[in-house]
């Protein structure tokens, strides 16, 4: 077993095709694909499953992503340290629901990249889809909510995936709405006090459950609903409508300016907020590192940290 072989392996894996990694590497497609197949008769395992619409990992592929990555990781280092290399390229993929603080952490861990290159991507996906990236490697981490409500479905659909939930904090459902709004300066908003107002929330797709909603309450009857697809459209339609979403109460003014304030909504729920992982693969540095700005970032916040 070579680093280069483990090279070959994790650039695959990336792709999720073996010609699209050997022209990113510059190598022959057969020649790729010869690799990856002494390096499964090596080990005795397949690493792959191998379909004519492309690859994907086995449950043993997954857990050998792990590995070599942390030895690709730690040969980078070693070559740094004491050959005096350039730093290896970071790579780190996050997948999340729509989420001020998602993205302030994200802020502050490439600002902390030591990194004279990296290849970062942050991923405001649908609630499916960040579970399907967490499984298929796209994403090394993913960000979600579980209530009372959602909480058998989404358990169920992390077990069969084999995919784990880590909780961050807890947090009393707030309703977000524009400065303008009368709402905005109520010390706490009722389901009642909603009515007239219309109803923000995320379209998600073909999976378009209640229990896949970003919105806690999604059961609830609204009269007027608008469904969207991003969280700038769901801020200007705050602002023009005097719409509102439900959310975790955190509210970054440095994103969002002092246009949108959240405003406690008296219902007798909370969400708790995580992140999920591959349960077969360790988070390499890149991905610790945000975990640790996610964790600061949650502490400037009145929640309850899980953490």
């Amino acid at each position: 077993m070579t680093l280069q072989q483990l090279k070959y392996f994790i650039e695959t894996v990336k792709h999720g095709s073996i010609n699209k990694a050997a022209e990113s590497l510059f190598i022959a497609q057969p020649s790729l694909s010869n690799a990856l197949k002494e390096l499964e008769a090596e080990i005795g395992q397949d690493l792959f499953i191998r379909t004519p619409r492309g690859i994907s990992l086995t449950t043993d592929g997954a857990e050998f992503l792990g590995y070599a990555r942390q030895v690709v990781e730690q040969q980078a280092l070693l070559e740094q340290r004491w050959l005096n290399k350039t730093p290896s390229r970071r790579l780190c993929a996050i997948s999340t629901q729509h989420y001020a603080f998602a993205v302030n952490a994200f802020v502050n861990m490439v600002k902390k990249t030591d990194a004279l290159e990296y290849e970062y991507t942050l991923r405001e996906a649908r609630t499916f889809e960040i579970v399907e990236d967490v499984k298929n490697l796209r994403s090394e981490l993913g960000i979600l909510y579980k209530s009372k409500f959602n909480k058998q479905v989404i358990d169920k659909l992390l077990k069969e995936n084999h995919l784990l939930f880590h909780p961050l904090f807890t947090a009393k459902p707030h309703v977000f709405v524009s400065s303008t709004n009368p709402l905005s300066q109520k010390d706490k908003v009722t389901l009642a006090d909603l009515e007239d107002y219309p109803r923000l929330s995320y379209e998600q797709g073909d999976f378009n459950s209640f229990y896949f909603s970003e919105e806690i309450l999604s059961t609830e009857y609204a009269k007027k609903d608008i469904k969207v697809g991003d969280r700038a459209t769901i801020f200007n339609l705050m602002i023009g409508l005097n719409g509102y979403t439900i959310s975790t109460g955190i509210v970054s003014a440095d994103l969002n300016g002092d246009n949108i304030v959240a405003v406690p909504l008296d219902v007798d729920d909370d969400m708790t907020l995580g992140y999920i992982t591959h349960k077969d693969l360790q988070l390499t540095q890149q991905a610790k590192l945000y975990v640790a700005e996610l964790i600061a970032v949650i502490k400037a916040y009145d929640v309850d940290i899980n953490v």
